[in-house]
């Protein structure tokens, strides 16, 4: 496989001998198996003997095998521990290593403790940049996915939009929204939808409730889809009724920020460029105070995957990235606007894979 041989490569380069691969996302990437492993073990081992194998539960077995899984398996029972049947295998195979990379933010205190037990003699590595480093291009067939993901997530805040009511709940709408994308096949959100209202929207993670539309309020859409194992990410926001001008400067402001940072995205820019083009202006207009996020992060498999685009990553852009630009005011007691789309970088520059309009609307 392709995405072995590049593995390989990166591992020779950071002087790992064998990898041990744990997060739902790089198991995804590397096997085309999709799982939620709960609590039970999954995993894929991975040495620079060419050998590769992947630990899951009896019952995903068949599973494994449909997505085109060609490497060893070993598969186990609840009542196995797949620890010691691991153990057997590296055993049997008779490896010696040197060097075992793990993901750090992803392994458990527990799993680690079995892992060095495992691997006594090896330095045991953070191998997350490693990994990250693989994932962070895109190629055509993801890139084709990813613009399939975002046009439901054009859909959510489509129907979400026309779902709009005075005296309708925020969780009504929400509900609209949700039933609208599964009867297109949409069986799993990117994360928790939100649906804010009113004096809420001031809030960058707010949670929605029976909180009602009532004339005068910003309302605020953050959603995205899980398509073919990848994710969507848009946030729009709208008025009801009316605006008025604190509103409309807020909101003008926020659109014109995205856009310069839209404009300084190009290949070889240091990150850091996309925050400081929105975060510039946003203060200029005197509302940096109220800009408490950085500008976009990575989207892939994870909505929220490498790399961080904040004010002091200064990775140069690279063909093939794809990325959120999501500049917002969040005025306690009066409310906020966020306005976010996908971003792919072509060779030509930026394109977006979010289109739902984004000049500010006045609904009902």
């Amino acid at each position: 496989m392709d995405r072995f041989n590049r593995l390989h490569k990166e591992m020779k380069q950071a002087k790992i001998d064998s990898l041990f691969i744990t997060s739902k996302a790089n198991i995804y990437y590397f096997t085309n198996f999709y799982t939620e492993p709960h609590e039970r073990l999954v995993a894929v081992y991975v040495d620079l003997s060419g050998n590769s194998l992947l630990i899951l539960p009896e019952m995903e077995k068949e599973s494994a095998i449909a997505s085109g899984w060609k490497g060893d398996l070993l598969p186990y029972n609840d009542q196995d521990n797949p620890w010691h049947m691991f153990e057997k295998y590296l055993s049997v195979s008779n490896r010696s290593l040197d060097s075992l990379g793990i993901e750090k933010d992803h392994v458990t205190v527990e799993r680690y403790e079995q892992i060095t037990n495992l691997f006594v003699n090896a330095n045991i590595v953070d191998a997350k940049e490693t990994l990250a480093n693989l994932r962070v291009v895109k190629d055509k067939q993801e890139l084709d996915i990813l613009k399939q993901a975002a046009a439901f997530a054009d859909l959510g805040v489509k129907t979400g939009i026309e779902a709009i009511e005075e005296g309708k709940s925020e969780l009504e709408i929400l509900a609209k929204i949700e039933y609208a994308l599964k009867k297109q096949g949409i069986r799993e959100m990117s994360f928790s939808t939100m649906v804010l209202t009113g004096k809420k929207t001031a809030s960058p993670h707010g949670h929605p409730g029976l909180e009602k539309v009532s004339k005068g309020d910003l309302v605020l859409f953050d959603l995205g889809v899980i398509f073919q194992g990848y994710c969507s990410d848009i946030t729009r926001t709208v008025a009801f009724k009316t605006v008025n001008e604190q509103q409309r400067n807020i909101y003008n402001t926020v659109l014109t920020a995205q856009q310069k940072a839209i404009e300084a995205a190009s290949i070889g820019r240091p990150m850091n460029h996309l925050d400081y083009a929105a975060r510039n202006y946003i203060t200029e207009q005197g509302y940096g105070e109220y800009f408490t996020h950085r500008i976009g992060h990575g989207i892939g498999i994870d909505v929220h995957e490498y790399p961080s685009l904040n004010a002091t990553n200064e990775l140069p852009l690279k063909a093939g990235m794809s990325f959120t630009i999501e500049p917002g005011i969040y005025v306690p007691n009066i409310g906020g606007v966020r306005i976010e789309d996908e971003i792919f970088m072509s060779e030509k520059g930026a394109q977006l894979l979010t289109n739902y309009p984004k000049e500010l609307q006045i609904i009902g």
